[in-house]
């Protein structure tokens, strides 16, 4: 089973429930969307470490929703019936993505955001699942490892991959 950021997620709760079906689990950019983990990326955890890229990301949404909660903010952004709305919250979205996602901080966008229509499904996609920390009870995949017994792990966590905090992989290690 192999799994990148959200992927991991996935990988690991698959592997939890179906310990029989995996061989191996290989895990980057390791997340198990906890809720301290979604803190992290989109209610300011990160944001002393990208000033500039948080402060462009707050800037996606109105005044008076910059200090509430990004994802709900952007959730109703990305689903305005103005198109120009939706297209403008998808980037702001995906220039968060693109600017902790280990490829650095600059002021380009990933190129798979480059085609419009897969930058708002990915941003719905995301905000999908992030409003409700994926409906997994929090801290459930750290909990249940003792069904990963027996099965090898390789895990790879960049240092400048900033979509969960480095400490996620130590813990799931340790777990």
């Amino acid at each position: 089973m192999f799994g990148g950021s959200w992927g991991t997620t996935l990988g690991i709760l698959y592997a939890e429930t179906h310990p029989d079906r995996v061989t191996d689990l290989i895990l980057s950019g390791v997340t198990t969307t906890r809720p301290r983990e979604l803190d992290w990326l989109y209610r300011g955890g990160v944001a002393p470490l990208l000033p500039e890229q948080w402060a462009r990301f707050r800037a996606g949404v109105p005044v008076a929703e910059r200090d509430g909660d990004l994802i709900e903010a952007y959730h109703r952004l990305l689903h305005d019936p103005d198109p120009e709305t939706r297209a403008q919250a998808a980037d702001g979205w995906c220039r968060w993505e693109t600017a902790t996602g280990g490829s650095g901080p600059g002021p380009a966008l990933a190129g798979r955001f480059a085609n419009p229509a897969y930058a708002l499904a990915f941003a719905r996609i995301v905000i999908h699942y992030f409003r409700d920390a994926a409906w997994l009870e929090d801290r459930r995949l750290l909990r249940d490892t003792g069904a990963l017994a027996g099965i090898p792990e390789t895990m790879v966590h960049g240092r400048l991959d900033l979509q969960a905090p480095l400490v996620t992989a130590w813990e799931v290690k340790r777990a």
